[in-house]
């Protein structure tokens, strides 16, 4: 039998987070731009739509099936799925839902889908077909439908529902805590974070946040507002993620304060135990 310290440590040596895409609503470069970061050589300035995917051990979870979804999995080697999350039903966060067959081909069940009860209405009607009583044809998606109305776990991960402002639609971002690892909350589009919120935010290990350009913005944080946002959380170390074209990958880079670091597609941050950095 394993020990609880020994299971605790096994856990937290096995948990990481992969970011698939950290790029905007349409993505960089931007279709028809020639500015420097849409015309630019480095790889870090080219951004899929903004999606992550948590390890912890042989459990993998996505975070939103964006419109890259099959590009994203393809580059990550990803063939296996225990759950999705959503965040909201904008369609950079869900038009690639259909490619979410691949992940339902082999098993034995239905692919367990967390989200709101508004946001798992929106995603009942713009894919009925795979919601329907009547979708037994092999080959197509599965869903088990499960609405986020609280914590909940898989096994000894625990995720609570972080609930934002983000234009008119209910959003949220999810906070993930596993023994002996980093805990992680994740916020890729938020304009205003609630008391309530920022109360759970309060001191969390790594956090991820939308940081969408420079300049304000009427529905995502401005890098000011995410910068103050990281400072008010206390969080050990940020990630900026959700990036439009407006933002060079080195030069923002070097403009931010210690703590705090510019994501891109493929990063891999370990959450293991006290050992912050890179996977």
């Amino acid at each position: 039998m394993v020990s609880i310290i020994g299971y605790a440590s096994a856990v937290a040596d096995a948990i990481s987070l992969t970011f698939l895409g950290t790029g905007t609503s349409v993505g960089v470069p931007v279709i028809g731009c020639g500015c420097a970061v849409c015309r630019s050589d480095d790889p870090k300035n080219r951004r899929l739509r903004s999606s992550v995917l948590l390890r912890m051990g042989e459990l993998s979870l996505l975070v939103d099936s964006g419109p890259d979804l099959r590009q994203q999995a393809l580059r990550e080697g990803l063939r296996e799925l225990d759950g999705v999350l959503y965040t909201h039903a904008h369609l950079d966060h869900v038009a690639g839902f259909d490619d979410l067959r691949a992940f339902c081909w082999h098993r034995n069940g239905p692919l367990p889908m967390h989200a709101t009860a508004a946001c798992l209405m929106s995603l009942k009607q713009m894919f009925g077909w795979a919601f329907a009583p009547a979708n037994v044809h092999q080959g197509y998606v599965k869903p088990d439908a499960r609405v986020v109305d609280g914590a909940f776990n898989y096994g000894a991960l625990r995720i609570t529902p972080l609930p934002v402002e983000h234009a008119a639609l209910e959003t949220i971002g999810y906070l993930f805590e596993a023994p002996g690892a980093r805990s992680l909350a994740y916020l890729p589009d938020v304009k205003r974070i609630p008391p309530a919120t920022m109360a759970l935010l309060r001191g969390v290990d790594v956090l991820v946040l939308d940081a969408l350009r420079p300049a304000p913005h009427d529905t995502h944080f401005s890098l000011g507002e995410a910068l103050a946002a990281a400072a008010e959380s206390g969080a050990g170390e940020t990630w900026l993620t959700h990036l439009g074209h407006e933002n060079e990958h080195t030069g923002l880079t070097r403009s931010l304060p210690p703590g705090v670091r510019v994501a891109w597609d493929g990063l891999k941050v370990s959450l293991a135990g006290l050992s912050a950095g890179l996977a």
